[in-house]
């Protein structure tokens, strides 16, 4: 018998996988307006598809895996909408925390807690120091999260470290700036996914998403299952990453 399918199958093993995936589940409320209900009822839903992106990620090996929850920008949002997400990530982290231990994940949060109730900050402490040693691979959640914010931040930490004389200002290069951000010693995202239909990055990750490959898709998250993280991780499986390369050099190299 002809060995056409195994060779179908290993190209499909050697199709490159993103160590590091981002995603904004954007579309939540507007998936609960249109039918007929309140927002709250769209960022429930979304839980689900968290669960089956985990699920997807650890099934092709991705090591971490990184959702923007809540960004700075959202304190904006109408005063119910917030107590209603902050009762729903307290909820989400009581429940899950069992799912991720079984599963061997690790769960941090980056981003400015300290304006959480203190309930949430005491939970997601707990909810980290819970998964502390698990290897399988790195769920973070950004809450209260900024680009801007992240980067300024580092750059505060390492002025402060030039002002006690601890470095040079001269010495201070893209590494270094790197090292003091949320995601020191991560590898920088390989694939940006945001559901919704807007294509745009809205101040996630700003410094790390230099050279990462976007993909933008209308569906909005709650109905984006494991067929749909699927695809995002198969159209990431067939782009060329350069990194300021020709494609000639790229496939020399290969």
């Amino acid at each position: 018998m002809t060995d056409d399918a195994d060779t179908e199958n290993a190209g499909a093993r050697a199709a490159p996988v993103p160590r590091h995936v981002a995603i904004i589940m954007d579309g939540n409320g507007r998936w609960a307006e249109k039918r007929g209900q309140a927002r709250h009822a769209g960022h429930r839903a979304g839980v689900n598809s968290v669960r089956s992106t985990i699920e997807v990620c650890i099934e092709h090996g991705v090591e971490v895996l990184t959702i923007f929850a809540f960004s700075s920008e959202n304190w904006r949002r109408p005063k119910t909408e917030i107590n209603l997400l902050m009762e729903l990530f307290l909820t989400a982290l009581q429940r899950e925390v069992r799912r991720l231990q079984s599963n061997d994940i690790r769960l941090r949060v980056i981003g400015d807690i300290a304006a959480f109730p203190e309930k949430l900050q005491k939970r997601i402490r707990a909810s980290e120091e819970a998964t502390a040693g698990n290897r399988r691979m790195l769920l973070q959640v950004a809450a209260n999260y900024g680009g801007r914010w992240d980067i300024t931040q580092a750059a505060r930490s390492l002025a402060a470290a030039a002002a006690r004389g601890e470095l040079d200002p001269a010495d201070i290069d893209e590494a270094m700036l790197a090292n003091a951000t949320l995601l020191a010693g991560q590898p920088d995202p390989d694939l940006f996914i945001r559901t919704g239909g807007d294509q745009r990055i809205s101040n996630f990750l700003l410094w790390h998403c230099a050279y990462t490959e976007l993909y933008f898709t209308p569906v909005l998250w709650p109905d984006f299952d494991a067929a749909e993280m699927k695809r995002a991780l198969l159209s990431f499986g067939g782009r060329q990453r350069r990194f300021g390369r020709t494609g000639a050099q790229v496939e020399l190299e290969d």
